[in-house]
């Protein structure tokens, strides 16, 4: 197997909002759009970030009305300082501070629109 490309795909009540969060927030770009999918690219993040309205008929039955609980869509980013305040100054909710972990892992948390959880992490410690 060749891997050519990876997304992350989550299905959302509103995948415009989230997309919107996305692009305000973090820097992507839409690479495709229609009624209920939205689909993010960044040049660096080495991932797609895809939205989709739950309840879509295109998803198969069981998976129409899942939401995207529980996932944790993580950034690792150079100036985690930097971000946080950035985050603040443009009024976007910090859910979880920065915390540091014994392993050496800093993070701090926010949630889109849809409460899906943004992570921005050094993992470098």
């Amino acid at each position: 197997m060749k891997v050519t490309a990876s997304a992350v795909s989550m299905n959302v009540t509103d995948p415009e909002a989230s997309a919107a969060f996305l692009v305000e927030h973090f820097g992507f770009s839409h690479a495709m759009a229609a009624d209920g999918f939205a689909s993010l690219t960044r040049p660096d993040a080495g991932m797609s970030v895809v939205f989709l309205r739950t309840g879509l008929a295109t998803l198969p039955a069981d998976q129409r009305d899942e939401h995207a609980a529980g996932l944790i869509l993580a950034f690792e980013v150079d100036d985690l300082e930097g971000e946080l305040a950035r985050l603040e100054g443009e009024g976007v909710a910090i859910t979880m501070p920065l915390t540091a972990e014994p392993w050496g892992e800093r993070a701090f948390q926010v949630r889109d629109p849809n409460r899906v959880i943004v992570q921005l992490v050094d993992w470098k410690g």
